[in-house]
């Protein structure tokens, strides 16, 4: 095993992240240096710089501006307001209501945006002057929305998943869109079961039971929200149209519904369309800059020397998973989600596959990995936007946020150890 090219790499990205340096610029700087490990600095510069423009250049990437330009329609729709009213007539009455609320409205939320920083800041600056006005804390509130926010990257349509399959070499993504529905919902599940007995151990306050009549209403006034989901992935799964073709249909579906609700108008647009693009703009460079990575690690033969080190650890899949899952949850921690997926995916799938895992299933593992890693500073995006809006501080969420934390590493655990959880659905169409 050759160890220059990985101490390299390593020492340069960790030290180039360390000084504040912005990660698409530390991957593409480390990516250089670990290049000019074999060749010349001349050819290792303008080799990384072709594999930045060469790893963009992908029909399936087109998908990520339209659904980062649909879930910022949803934002501004209308739409959450719609998702949380209909979630309140479910489970309002129950003990730590607001809380389970938060949870299912992002759920939902999460699910038709597909963005998690979204969904934490529709949720939040929606429920949690409610929840404070109920007499919930302000920490508990933001630990839920936090943790809640991330389970719209599992449930589809899901962008991390799209990175993912183009990572992979071509997985399926209505596969993974199918596999992504019981983790994501089972994730949901055990964070309404914390915040359940939380609130009942507090004594929060409980709301009124909603008539059949107020969940018939608001039902309704979420379906056309709900139906996106319908014809997205049922398009997908169908084979109607490509997951591209899908978010293009999105973003006018969501369109002409703003307009319906009257919550867009023309005026608006500029502002959404900019910020759209600039979200945009982040993604695509961290993709191309990660792209470039996982050729210089293959082409360094860094990805073949961790696998045959891992499996020479142990030839057992229970013990290989989880040395996996530890790696990728302190992963999570130091690195945003897309890069990580594109340049971990190379490493770690050759050393599942060769186990008997199917590929569709590490996927949504690694992305659940992940997910708990958005929740974690020093660089957890959805941390900081769930803070942010609750207008608290990270010390204080942190108590509230352990023991949800262990609910997501619960599910974390079933959906890696039984894969049918993930893989019956895709099973059911044949994917």
């Amino acid at each position: 095993m050759e160890y220059i090219p990985i101490l390299v790499l390593v020492i340069s990205f960790v030290g180039l992240l360390a000084i504040g340096t912005p990660v698409a610029w530390s991957i593409s700087i480390s990516s250089v240096l670990t290049m000019m490990v074999s060749i010349p600095a001349l050819p290792a510069f303008t080799t990384v710089s072709q594999r930045m423009g060469t790893g963009l250049d992908s029909f399936a990437l087109l998908a990520i501006p339209f659904f980062i330009l649909s879930g910022q329609l949803m934002n501004k729709g209308g739409i959450a307001h719609r998702l949380i009213a209909f979630a309140k007539t479910l489970v309002g009455s129950l003990p730590g209501g607001l809380a389970l609320i938060n949870v299912i409205g992002a759920m939902l939320m999460g699910a038709i945006a597909g963005s998690a920083m979204a969904s934490a800041s529709a949720m939040g600056s929606i429920l949690g002057p409610e929840m404070e006005k109920e007499g919930y804390s302000k920490e508990f509130g933001a630990a839920v929305n936090i943790t809640s926010a991330t389970t719209g990257l599992i449930i589809p349509p899901s962008n991390v998943l799209i990175v993912y399959s183009l990572a992979s070499g071509g997985v399926s993504i209505a596969a993974l869109f199918l596999a992504g529905y019981i983790p994501g919902l089972l994730t949901g599940l055990f964070l309404m079961i914390v915040a359940y007995f939380w609130a009942k151990k507090k004594g929060f306050k409980v709301g009124e039971r909603s008539s059949i009549k107020a969940v018939v209403k608001t039902f309704f006034d979420a379906v056309p929200s709900l139906f996106l989901l319908v014809i997205v992935i049922g398009g997908i799964v169908t084979g109607v149209f490509t997951a591209t073709e899908a978010s293009a249909i999105a973003v006018l579906y969501t369109l002409i519904l703003g307009f319906i609700y009257k919550e867009i108008t023309i005026k608006s647009l500029p502002e959404i369309l900019l910020d759209s693009s600039a979200t945009t703009a982040v993604v695509m460079l961290l993709i191309g800059a990660s792209m470039s990575m996982s050729w210089v690690m293959s082409f360094e033969n860094i990805p073949q020397d961790i696998s045959s080190t891992l499996l020479a650890i142990s030839d057992n899949p229970i013990i290989i998973l989880l040395i996996i899952n530890l790696l990728l949850l302190f992963v999570g921690v130091f690195m945003d989600m897309t890069p990580a997926v594109l340049i971990f995916t190379p490493i770690f799938l050759p050393v599942v596959t060769s186990i008997g895992m199917d590929p569709v299933h590490f996927g949504i593992i690694m992305v659940l990995n992940l997910c708990i890693g958005l929740c974690t500073p020093p660089v957890g995006s959805v941390l900081f936007v769930g803070v942010g809006v609750a207008g608290t501080t990270i010390e204080k969420v942190i108590k509230p946020l352990l023991p949800l934390f262990l609910a997501m590493l619960v599910a974390l655990f079933l959906v890696t150890y039984f894969p049918q959880l993930t893989l019956w659905l895709p099973s059911l169409f044949d994917l």
